[in-house]
């Protein structure tokens, strides 16, 4: 597949630009393949580029010295991130790991800031993207402090299916039950109970290799549910 053809499919801002703010980005994005397990961006260097997901899964984590790790969250295929480093000029503040295969995406940082120069529409895609993803972070903190192992699985999952996000994604994700457990913060054992316990609630379906999603409002809302 073509760039262009990628970023009509999982870029949501690049059809808001006009035909030479698209040219513009066409040159100066770089497209890399990259194997599961390989570290995209790593906590402390500087941020040069705005980062989407063409294709696959990346997950977004923190780590300390003594070698624990905490998810923040996971980017499907039609996610961009790592705007707030660049809008600051500073480094970044956590690892980004490949969970499976992926295409990755890099807009250097000048033309990233050109469009915020040059383009209204870009810059309120950005507002509203900020904003989403500010309601994203409050949301897990809440998570994972008061919801139990089943409804944090079902918030995860919802989350990976915001439109303003992860544009496109449809019903399905290709993800398999370890790397729910990666992004919902249990055990793979646990993510395949969680995913069963759902699964009979009539709110999504596993697949070979991924999730269906039947009822998103209904994993949105799942532990309220189950407090009814």
């Amino acid at each position: 597949m073509q760039v262009i053809d990628s970023l009509q499919l999982a870029a949501a801002w690049f059809r808001l630009l006009t035909p030479g703010e698209q040219a513009r980005v066409q040159k100066d994005l770089t497209v890399q393949q990259v194997p599961a397990g390989t570290i995209i961006e790593r906590k402390g260097q500087m941020a040069q580029a705005w980062i989407g997901v063409l294709a696959g899964l990346v997950k977004v984590s923190v780590g300390n010295a003594e070698g624990k790790m905490a998810s923040l969250t996971g980017v499907p295929a039609g996610g961009w991130f790592g705007e707030g480093s660049l809008l600051k000029h500073e480094a970044r503040k956590y690892d980004v790991v490949a969970l499976r295969d992926s295409v990755i995406a890099r807009l250097p940082a000048a033309t990233f800031e050109s469009l915020l120069d040059s383009s209204i529409p870009f810059n309120r895609y950005l507002l509203q993207l900020l904003n989403e993803r500010v309601a994203q972070f409050i949301g897990k903190a809440e998570n994972d402090r008061l919801l139990d192992a089943d409804a944090r699985v079902a918030r995860c999952l919802a989350e990976l299916f915001n439109p303003m996000l992860y544009p496109g994604m449809g019903l399905r994700l290709s993800i398999t039950q370890e790397e729910v457990g990666y992004l919902a913060r249990v055990s793979r054992q646990r993510a395949n109970r969680a995913l069963c316990n759902l699964e009979r609630a009539g709110l999504l379906k596993v697949e070979y290799r991924g999730v269906r999603v039947l009822d998103l409002e209904g994993l949105k809302g799942y532990e309220t549910a189950q407090r009814k």
